[in-house]
């Protein structure tokens, strides 16, 4: 019998786990409270597999942690789970555990009304089969600091300054934040913890924080480290968050100013920054494209029903299937009115071959926070529909948004 429960006390096993899967060529170090036991090592929840009619109980089969976060989607926010450190030790491996502690935590969070799964995966495939898929791309530019002179020419520097902040100070950020994450489906709303040990703090040293004032406010920030890479120092920009142009374009003229520290500069961005249409010399500018993390619905009916939606009447048969659980497998009759849905599963399984569309989980997840509309989705054979108008209802109702999730956990 397999057992799913919080892992209270056995924290030098969820060490030794998480580091022999994540970090083996550094060896597993030996479990330290002091060193591992950090305020950044335990925020969310752990969690193990137990066989509990095995004589060696004590250890679990697999592993992992839920951060319990909130994110925008298509306006609103709502509750959503970090799924983060899966692992199974070798000797475990290759026997279903890992599936039945998706969907163990998939329970959990629908029993916590969370609307949205998302992580960070080691391989993508690993994890479409289970019903997650990519949430949004990230783009990354490297170039020589030089390159965004354009951008220390177009602006007039005694209309703002900078100044650095430590990850207490982190209040300051909130309101540039906020604009940025307003741009975004899935950005995270942060509290203090996640600020300060998360977006603000590293693992083996805190990054620099920087942030643009004008007229007395923020009006945009960047966070940073130094790293020594095979070609020399680089300024590495982990996030770049900005109110308007100006404050882009001072935030770039920063990266410029380190030109005599570092050899590159590299950022980390969601796509739509037009880093590349307002460079004097895009060619350049080494650009590269990369999936970011994945998204899962955790509950159909529950998520699409608390879902904003364009002001349409319309009502729509709905086949999906989930390779994990069952709840979310069969028809579900969507109704939309006024802005609000209602979504039920139909208890006649047989009522899939009568849908208006078929689709699986992954794919109606990607619709469901804007990553890719209906007609991408079809074009790519992600969904199957009784007729056009089918597929534009659809993309009507769940129109292509930008979406960026960019803070690893």
């Amino acid at each position: 019998m397999v057992d799913y429960r919080p892992i209270p006390d056995e924290r030098d096993v969820f060490h030794e786990y998480s580091s022999y899967a994540f970090r083996a060529a550094e060896g597993v170090p030996a479990y330290d409270p002091d060193e591992h036991e950090t305020p950044r090592s335990t925020l969310g929840s752990r969690r193990g597999l137990y066989e509990t009619d095995a004589t060696d109980d004590a250890q679990p089969r697999c592993v992992c942690r839920h951060y319990w976060l909130e994110s925008r989607v298509r306006g609103d926010v709502h509750r959503t789970a970090g799924l983060a450190s899966v692992a199974t030790p070798p000797e475990y491996r290759r026997r279903g555990y890992v599936r039945r502690l998706l969907a163990r935590s998939l329970a959990e969070y629908r029993d916590h009304d969370v609307r949205f799964s998302v992580l960070w995966p080691f391989r993508y495939r690993f994890y479409r089969r289970y019903g997650w898929d990519t949430a949004n791309r990230i783009v990354t530019h490297e170039c020589e600091p030089a390159v965004l002179s354009f951008a220390s020419d177009a602006i007039d520097r005694d209309a703002g300054s900078f100044r650095r902040l430590e990850p207490d100070e982190y209040e300051a950020l909130e309101p540039a934040y906020d604009v940025h994450a307003d741009r975004y489906g899935l950005a995270l709303e942060r509290d203090e913890d996640w600020w300060r040990y998360r977006a603000l703090g590293g693992y083996d040293r805190d990054p620099f924080v920087y942030a643009y004032e004008r007229d007395g406010r923020v009006r945009g920030y960047l966070v940073y480290t130094i790293d020594a890479d095979s070609d020399g120092p680089t300024m590495a920009v982990s996030e770049l968050a900005f109110v308007d142009r100006d404050a882009l374009l001072a935030l770039l003229s920063f990266c410029y100013d380190h030109e005599s520290q570092v050899e590159r500069v590299r950022l980390r961005l969601p796509v739509d920054v037009p880093i590349r249409d307002i460079a004097r010399d895009p060619d350049e500018i080494d650009t590269a494209v990369s999936d970011g993390p994945m998204v899962r619905l955790v509950d159909v009916a529950e998520t699409l029903s608390a879902l904003s939606y364009p002001n349409r009447d319309v009502a729509l048969t709905i086949a999906v299937e989930d390779p994990l659980v069952d709840w979310n497998e069969g028809p579900f009759a969507l109704e939309v009115s006024d802005g609000n849905g209602a979504c039920e599963r139909l208890t006649d399984a047989a009522g899939s071959s009568d849908a208006d569309v078929t689709l699986d989980i992954a794919a109606l997840s990607q619709l469901a926070v804007g990553a890719r509309s209906a007609t991408a989705l079809e074009r790519t054979g992600r969904i199957e529909a009784k007729g056009q108008n089918a597929v534009a209802t659809l993309a009507e109702l769940f129109p292509e948004t930008d979406v960026y999730l960019g803070e690893f956990f």
